[in-house]
């Protein structure tokens, strides 16, 4: 049986899927976020395979999560964050205070992350409401977004008509 094709699917978070969910794609992101930005870096960091870091960073750049740019120093090339790729630094910090809650040992977190500026600790973003009181999945409603079709429109909306032909399938998000 072959893999489902989630860069075809509409839901944007199975399409953010097909790039970051293959199990070196987000490691590739973290060194990074934490200043890698040569092949060997990345490379020597991660332990990974030259032929699986030469796919992943293809990936990546194709993708527009890294840029692949001239060297300043050499005829090399190094590879930087863009701006989609520093747009999902704050899901990578929530994804880090996660794993630093539930995936750590009795001796802690192996890094920290801190602000350069001030030096404190870069913490996970809270979810809260305006109000600043704090807002978790218990309190989670969701309602069809301006891009949904009547499938989207239908489920959450509370009803269960059938879906047609000319409309879109469930499981998409």
């Amino acid at each position: 049986m072959g893999h489902t094709d989630f860069a075809s699917m509409p839901c944007p978070i199975a399409r953010s899927m097909a790039v970051l969910g293959e199990r070196w794609a987000i490691l590739v992101l973290r060194e990074a976020f934490y200043g890698s930005t040569r092949f060997d870096e990345f490379q020597r960091h991660l332990g990974i395979a030259p032929n699986i870091l030469s796919a992943r960073l293809k990936t990546l750049v194709e993708h527009g999560m890294l840029e692949r740019v001239p060297a300043p120093d050499s005829a090399r090339h190094v590879y930087r964050l863009s701006e989609k790729g520093r747009g999902f630094f704050p899901a990578f910090v929530a994804l880090k205070a996660w794993a630093d809650r539930w995936m750590t040992d009795e001796r802690g977190p192996l890094t920290l992350l801190q602000d350069r500026r001030t030096g404190g600790e870069i913490a996970a973003p809270a979810l809260t409401r305006a109000d600043g009181s704090p807002v978790t999945v218990d309190d989670l409603r969701v309602a069809p977004g301006p891009g949904a079709g009547g499938y989207l429109r239908r489920r959450f909306a509370g009803e269960a008509a059938a879906m047609t032909a000319d409309e879109d399938e469930p499981g998409h998000e």
